[in-house]
């Protein structure tokens, strides 16, 4: 595919033409009853200037770098037809009712070589959904989503993408902390892309206030388009696609623990039909190996989303979206099926990608033992997690000394304990640990919180150079790289270890 506009591209609207939306553009926050979708038009921003673009997310849809009216949302092409989109879901456990894109507004679908996708702005004005916000978001948050979108997508984890983050020219004002001290911020857009942004509670708000008609036609519309090998016209088959999403959503958490990433609001709203990471908010990576461990502040008291907890929120979710398939199904009873498959495929993908962190060819039963003593040892003192894996990935010999540096208090740590798991890891491998296979499975660089933060402080002094290096580094992130060793591939600073922005964050953005 080859085009350099905006207008040239291959719009559809497969959405708005086969689901409920409302005949009304725009207007204040509402409830909207019996819809799927509203028409918006997005906020112009009074002076748009493009700072970061996606190379690879640009090249699948055939644009060149630019597009900043479009991408800020101060124009529209022939082709668009902006909406957003209605939902509900349970936060941290309960019920929200209607929730929606209060700060999204999609500007359409578009085809490309390997699919549709959907491109969606996220800041760029208010819509039917903002309750009491503005729709905006600030260039702190922007420049999280940017460079964690596409660093997940190099780490091989399923997530949406971002094409572009366009700063607007105009002040946002935020509480960073919910603590009553808000403050300017600049303003920015990010232009997000993913095969579509329909979430759990895309079908939750319908099955939540009886509207069993929608709930059916949405249904139809993501399996015709977005799970074309299925076929819901029975429960067999309706089993067999939800069967499909838990098994995409286990996966996706598996691979979050293999990184380390903790996404921090794993609300139902905010997780994709596709199995895709979305909506990255109070995300954080680990630095010390602690499973109890979430940035979110306002989960701080309950640690609901910590990272050692992910995979049984994942099976929480799942269950809820079950629920709101029960009014089509014959036998209800059958969805616990789907749950056991979650789990199952949970369990599969776990061991498997253990078995690759630690250089096992296969992962037997046996194998779990050595994993939960490695589990417990890396607790025993603050471990770097991401710089004990790769160094673990070259280790010649089973001696802890050589790992020394991954430990924040190299004096505390209990090197006769280390040796010896080493010694039992050693002997399972055969002393031949498949160093290629670790060195795949562990990253070298992934976006820590403390290199955001470096990135965000830079970028509000106008200096977009750290997010670009940033950028480029985190596009290899399984390559030894060198001349970004020194700055980037060494533990977390101290300066940082109870900063805002890096040990502590809020869905504020």
């Amino acid at each position: 595919m080859s085009t350099t506009s905006f207008e040239s591209l291959q719009w559809s609207r497969r959405f708005l033409d086969e689901t409920p939306g409302e005949e009304q553009v725009g207007g204040r926050p509402r409830q909207v009853p019996n819809v799927c979708w509203s028409r918006v038009h997005p906020s112009p921003a009074p002076s748009p200037a493009l700072r970061l673009w996606s190379e690879d997310m640009g090249l699948q849809l055939g644009l060149e770098p630019g597009h900043e009216t479009v991408l800020s949302g101060s124009g529209a092409v022939e082709g668009m037809d902006p909406y957003s989109q209605r939902y509900g879901g349970h936060q941290f456990g309960h019920w929200a009712g209607q929730l929606g894109d209060g700060r999204a507004i999609t500007l359409g679908e578009v085809g490309t070589d390997g699919g549709v996708v959907e491109l969606q702005l996220k800041g760029a004005g208010a819509t039917p959904y903002s309750r009491t916000a503005d729709g905006k978001a600030v260039l702190r948050s922007s420049i999280r989503e940017f460079l964690c979108s596409e660093a997940m997508h190099h780490l091989g984890v399923p997530t949406t993408r971002a094409l572009s983050l366009v700063t607007t020219g105009e002040v946002v004002v935020r509480d960073v902390l919910y603590n009553g001290n808000p403050a300017p911020e600049p303003g920015a857009v990010v232009c997000r892309v993913a095969p579509s942004f329909l979430r759990f509670g895309s079908f939750q708000i319908h099955a939540a206030l009886g509207d069993r008609d929608t709930l059916a036609t949405l249904v139809k519309h993501a399996v015709r388009h977005h799970f074309p090998d299925h076929c819901v016209d029975d429960d067999d088959g309706r089993i067999a696609w939800l069967d499909c999403i838990a098994e995409d959503t286990a996966m996706m958490i598996a691979h979050w623990n293999r990184v380390g990433f903790v996404h921090g609001v794993m609300n139902t709203d905010n997780m994709s039909i596709h199995g895709l990471t979305i909506d990255y908010g109070p995300y954080g990576w680990l630095e010390d190996y602690n499973p109890n461990w979430t940035p979110n502040t306002t989960d701080a008291s309950r640690r609901r989303y910590r990272y050692g907890q992910q995979h049984q929120i994942g099976a929480w979710n799942v269950a809820r979206l079950l629920e709101s398939i029960g009014p089509l199904m014959e036998d209800p009873e059958r969805l616990h099926e789907v749950l056991k498959t979650y789990y199952a495929a949970y369990e599969k993908h776990n061991n498997r990608m253990w078995g690759e962190k630690i250089g096992l060819d296969e992962f037997r039963a046996s194998d779990a033992q050595l994993v939960e003593e490695l589990v417990a040892l890396l607790q025993r003192v603050e471990t770097d997690m991401t710089i004990f894996f790769r160094l673990l990935s070259s280790l010649e010999e089973p001696k802890i000394e050589h790992l020394s540096t991954a430990f924040y208090d190299g004096a505390e740590y209990p090197e006769e304990e280390w040796n010896a798991w080493l010694s039992r890891w050693w002997q399972r491998t055969e002393g031949e640990p498949n160093h290629e296979r670790m060195r795949l499975a562990n990253p070298k660089y992934v976006l820590r919180n403390w290199m955001a933060q470096l990135a965000i402080e830079a970028a509000e002094n106008e200096d977009y150079s750290v997010a670009e290096r940033l950028y480029d580094l985190l596009k290899k992130p399984y390559d030894e790289q060198p001349e970004f060793e020194d700055e980037w591939f060494k533990k977390r600073p101290e300066w940082a270890r109870h900063k805002v922005g890096c040990s502590m964050l809020s869905c504020s953005s």
